[in-house]
Order: C-alpha cells, then sequence, then structure tokens
C-alpha cells in the first residue's frame, strides 16, 4: 500500500470537554462517536482513549472512526493511518477508505488501494459504491481510458455508475464520448438525473452542438426534471456558447427564480455573441434585483465594454467594482481593462496599469498588450511585450509568433526571420486552434491547418484556396 506518515495521539493530559468525559465515561464510543464528534480533535482524543480501552479492536468502532476520517472535515492521513492498523478491514472499511481518497485531492492513492485487495484478500467484494468512487477517482486524476476500463468490468452498474462515467468524460474534455455513453445509458433504459443532464450540456456547450442540446433541453422538460438554479444556468450557458442568444433568453425570462451564475451566462453570453449593449443592460437589471454582482458579473460587463469601445463606461464599472462592490480586481479584470485600452489605441495607459497592478502580470495580459501592438504597429512596446510573454511562458510560440508578425509589418524583416529562429531553437510549436460545427446532429470538429476531414478538398475548395484543389 502507499504509505502515508501519520501517528495516533496518546490520549491527552489535558481534560477532555465535559460532554466528551461524561459520554466516554457512560457509554461505549460508538454513540459518542455519531453525536459528539464534531471536529478531529475531539476524535483524536476519543480514539487515544479507544486504543487505551481496547476498544479500537472491535471492528464496528473501528469502521465508525474510519468513517468520520473520511468525513469531508476529517482528516484522510488520519483515515489511511486508522486503516491500516485495523487487523482484518471489512468490506465497509475497505469501501470507505477507497471513497475517502476518491475524493480527495489524491486521488491516484484510491488506485493503490483498490489493487491492493487483488493482492491481500481476493475473496473481497467490493460493492458497487467502491466501484463508483474509483471511476470517479480515475477520471478526477486523468486517468479517463482505465475509468472506462472499470466501467466495463464492472458486475454491475447503477445510475451513479453512469452518471459518473459521463461526468468523467466531460471532465477530460472527451465531450463526444460522453454523448455516445448517453446513448448507450439509454439503450439500457438506465434512468439519468439532473446530475447527468448538466453534463451532457456542458458537452454541448463546449461542442457548439446546439442540435444535441435542443434534444437535451427537451428531454429534461419532457422528463419533467426539477428545473432548479444549476440545470437552468447549464441550459442558458449552452445555448449562449452555442450561439442560440434568443432560446438563452427564453430561458432566462421564464425561470421562476433566477440565481447569480444565471446572471452571469446570460450577461457572458450577450456580450460575446454580439450583443453588448443588452449585456450592458442585463448587468443594470442584475444591479437592481435582490442580487449582487460578483466578480463573474463584471467580467462579463467588462467584455461588452470591450467589444463596444466603451472606455469610459469601462473605467467606471472598474472602479465602482471596488469602491461600491469591495470586489478585488483578479488578473482577469486586469485583463480586460488592458483589451478595452489597447482596442482604442490607449497602449501606453495599458502598458502602465500593467506595471501599477498590485499582483504580478501574467503572460496572458503581456499577450493582449503584444496584440494591441501588433494591431496598432508599436514595434517597440511589442518587443517588450514579448519578452515578458516569453520569459513567463517560454514553451507557448504566441509571443514569437506575433512578434514576427509585427516586425514583419514594419519591413524589418531579418528582426522577424530571427524571431522564428528563436521559437524553433526553444523548440516551441504553436498548438492549432480547434473549432466545432455542428451539422445534420453530426459534430464536426477543425484544427487550424488541418487536412485530416474527409470533406477536406470540397472545404479548401470552397474556401477558394489555391493551394488545395478538389481531384477530378
Amino acid at each position: 500500500m502507499a504509505s502515508v506518515c501519520c501517528c495516533v495521539l496518546a490520549p491527552s493530559s489535558s481534560s477532555s470537554s465535559p460532554s466528551i468525559s461524561k459520554f466516554i465515561s457512560d457509554h461505549p464510543c460508538l454513540t459518542m462517536l455519531q453525536n459528539h464528534c464534531s471536529t478531529m480533535k475531539d476524535l483524536k482524543k476519543l480514539h487515544a482513549h479507544m486504543i487505551k480501552t481496547g476498544l479500537v479492536l472491535d471492528p464496528i468502532a473501528a469502521s465508525k472512526v474510519l468513517t468520520f476520517c473520511a468525513s469531508p472535515h476529517g482528516d484522510t492521513n488520519y483515515a489511511y493511518m486508522v486503516f491500516t492498523r485495523m487487523p482484518k478491514p471489512t468490506l465497509f472499511s475497505w469501501n470507505t477508505i477507497i471513497r475517502c481518497f476518491s475524493r480527495s485531492s489524491t486521488p491516484q492513492l484510491a488506485i493503490s488501494i483498490f489493487i491492493d485487495i487483488r493482492v491481500f484478500d481476493k475473496k473481497v467484494e467490493l460493492d458497487v459504491v467502491a466501484w463508483n468512487s474509483m471511476i470517479m477517482g480515475l477520471a478526477k486524476y486523468g486517468e479517463i481510458d482505465e475509468s472506462r476500463r472499470m466501467f466495463d468490468e464492472m458486475p454491475e452498474r447503477t445510475p451513479v455508475t453512469w452518471n459518473s462515467m459521463i461526468s468523467g468524460y466531460v471532465r477530460n474534455g472527451k465531450l463526444m464520448e460522453a454523448l455516445e455513453l448517453f446513448r448507450e445509458m439509454q439503450e439500457e433504459d438506465v434512468e439519468p438525473s439532473e446530475f447527468t443532464m448538466v453534463s451532457l450540456l456542458n458537452a454541448c456547450a463546449h461542442l457548439g452542438a446546439l442540435k444535441h442540446g435542443k434534444w437535451i433541453h427537451h428531454y429534461i422538460e419532457k422528463s419533467s426534471f426539477e428545473l432548479n438554479l444549476i440545470v437552468t444556468t447549464a441550459i442558458i450557458d449552452m445555448y449562449c456558447k452555442c450561439g442560440s442568444i434568443e432560446n438563452a433568453i427564453e430561458v432566462f425570462e421564464a425561470s421562476s427564480t433566477r440565481g447569480l451564475s444565471s446572471w452571469n451566462s446570460m450577461i457572458i453570453g450577450l456580450a460575446m455573441n454580439g450583443h453588448e449593449r443588452e449585456a450592458i443592460e442585463y448587468f443594470s437589471k442584475l444591479e437592481c434585483s435582490s442580487l449582487k454582482p460578483d466578480s463573474v458579473s463584471f467580467i462579463g460587463v467588462l467584455t461588452a465594454c470591450k467589444y463596444l469601445g466603451a472606455i469610459d463606461r469601462a473605467k467606471h464599472y472598474f472602479a465602482q467594482m471596488m469602491n461600491e462592490y469591495e470586489i478585488e480586481p483578479s488578473i482577469k479584470h486586469y485583463t480586460c481593462m488592458v483589451e478595452v485600452l489597447g482596442q482604442a489605441a490607449l497602449l501606453e495607459e495599458a502598458e502602465e496599469l500593467i506595471r501599477d497592478m498590485p499582483i504580478e502580470p501574467d503572460a496572458i495580459i503581456w499577450g493582449s498588450l503584444l496584440s494591441s501592438c501588433a494591431k496598432h504597429g508599436n514595434v517597440e512596446m511589442a518587443k517588450r511585450a514579448a519578452e515578458r510573454v516569453c520569459e513567463l511562458n517560454p514553451s507557448d510560440a504566441s509571443g514569437y509568433v506575433l512578434m514576427s508578425n509585427v516586425q514583419a509589418a514594419s519591413k524589418q524583416f531579418e528582426e522577424a526571420i530571427e524571431h522564428r529562429l528563436l521559437m524553433k531553437k526553444s523548440l516551441t510549436e504553436k498548438e492549432p486552434g480547434c473549432s466545432s460545427i455542428e451539422l445534420d446532429g453530426e459534430v464536426h470538429e477543425f484544427l487550424s491547418g488541418g487536412r485530416l476531414h474527409p470533406k477536406t478538398q470540397e472545404i479548401y475548395y470552397l474556401l477558394n484556396d489555391s493551394s488545395f484543389t478538389p481531384e477530378d
């Protein structure tokens, strides 16, 4: 088993709290664990008493201790220590420790423990809860193929199993696989949950699969799912990211209760789809509601100002966020402001804002300034910004590419070639952009410059690419 260093605390020399002392003297530890251990400090005192009195050898008592340690307010390391000292862990104990690690920041340890059961005790048959925990843990750790292998090998599956696998696919960017698994889920007559619907809506949102997303929306309505805030927000977000603003507005306006996440999805969706004025209007409506804008709301309205070119309005919102709502600007808010100023060719003001920031600038904000310099032909500032981009993120080719383009546009061809050579020397490659489009219910994915699509010849011919003509 993977080792985790931890030690059992000895009984404290100081007196326990009155309630703990009373129950230790009056009862075995089980009632205490259930009713009077609200913190790990209490639990450790009680556990030390159990060790002293021999109660730790009782499998039920040990399992209770383990369950408490494995809870969200417990201690994963202490749970592992308790588990490893159990003489004969029960099936419940194995399941508990696996669930504990699968939900922790180190889900790979759940995998190690799961393998140990094959190794140490082949008689132990894990229940479906442990299998589900493993699937979730593997997906969380990024081992989505291994998660699917376990899914396929499971002797029994529950709706939670299917939901976990679909969610795992979405979390790991396997969006088409998530939709395909849902189709299999329907063929097996497994009832999906609201959790499944939200995962699928997120998949459609990232794919831009409007037809699939509409079908799921109608499925939700037809199946009488509860349109709670999470589901409603997922539907709005899907429509916005698929470019169907009319549908998004319709769902938003028809919802009986609107959470802040719904407002934010609407504001950002409008801003990103060319409805900047409407985004600002919705922000004003949010301010007049019973809710208060948060940091995400301001990212949305600042984005609208950027596309609208509303410099003074953007400055107003930026100041309002800090002064009226007492929201500390994040790097994303500063990046929005740099983009607003850069788009208006106020490059010196944008650079000054970056240098005066109370937080450390990242490669993204310098990249935003570099893009603005490239747009407006400011070669000297572009050099400074490009240097910072390359220092902060040397594996990203975008800084070299943009700087090279600026120099080429300024007829500094030698310098442009030099930057391209530097990019090659640094072994950096510009990651190709990827986009997707839905046509007749099928989602097509394209990479920038890609030639793998079966209709590549027709597509390039249609786009009048003289370098690529269809075969006779």
